[in-house]
């Protein structure tokens, strides 16, 4: 995936162009971004304004980004109740799926022990092992409990003890304010 900008150099009859190409950034969603998106409005003033938030991100900043998804989140939007299920699945078409990076299951257990996160939580590991090794910019989560500030910085650590690449975890707040 391409990340840094690229210098194009076209010949004209006696000149030299110059064109700045800048690719996006990309942006995992994880699965509490469809589901904030997609859930009826809640009375709770915590998640409704996460639901605002997620939708102003969604309305405003997402053609900014290069969406990415995996099977992960396809295996997660699909459990529970069969019509929210719909509803997310729906809300994620059409967003590229990448294929799985050899190494993110070993990877992933390693986070799950690091982190300390349960067999139940598993799927954090992988979303995190997922944009880790396919490089992306930005995991994009409401999951502040498992991929927030706190183990942001046990997952910087590790990372660059093993030259492994950071993603920023964030929450669509980062993008609307």
């Amino acid at each position: 995936m391409l990340r840094t900008s690229r210098l194009l150099l076209l010949s004209g009859s006696d000149f030299f162009y110059i064109i700045l190409v800048r690719t996006k950034k990309s942006i995992y969603l994880e699965t509490t971004i469809p589901s904030y998106a997609t859930a009826k409005p809640s009375t709770d003033i915590i998640v409704a304004a996460r639901q605002l938030l997620t939708n102003l991100f969604w309305e405003k900043e997402r053609h900014k980004y290069n969406l990415l998804i995996s099977k992960f989140v396809i295996d997660e939007c699909s459990g529970g109740d069969k019509e929210a299920a719909q509803k997310r699945l729906k809300f994620i078409s059409g967003i590229e799926q990448l294929e799985i990076p050899q190494g993110v299951e070993a990877l992933a257990g390693t986070y799950q022990k690091i982190l300390g996160i349960s067999d139940k939580a598993r799927y954090d590991c992988l979303h995190l092992a997922h944009c880790v090794l396919g490089k992306i910019d930005y995991l994009l989560s409401w999951n502040c409990t498992h991929l927030g500030n706190v183990t942001q910085n046990k997952i910087r650590n590790y990372n660059d003890s093993h030259s492994l690449w950071t993603p920023s975890l964030v929450t669509p707040e980062f993008f609307t304010t």
